[in-house]
């Protein structure tokens, strides 16, 4: 079964450290893709924020 598994972070990071600890309990045929995205947002104080996703596609 292919799943995904959407990892969603303000601090980049964070975000990375955590697909990593899941990655380390997948072996490596079971990884099919892996995707990364990132924005700047500004709140509405006017202060730019990193927003990134990290999305794994793997085999259950």
């Amino acid at each position: 079964m292919i799943q995904v598994k959407e990892f969603l972070d303000t601090d980049m990071s964070l975000a990375e450290k955590r697909v990593n600890e899941f990655l380390a309990e997948l072996a490596d045929d079971q990884v099919i893709n892996i995707c990364y995205g990132s924005i700047n947002k500004v709140t509405p104080t006017k202060l730019s924020e990193q927003r990134s996703a990290i999305l794994v596609v793997y085999r259950k």
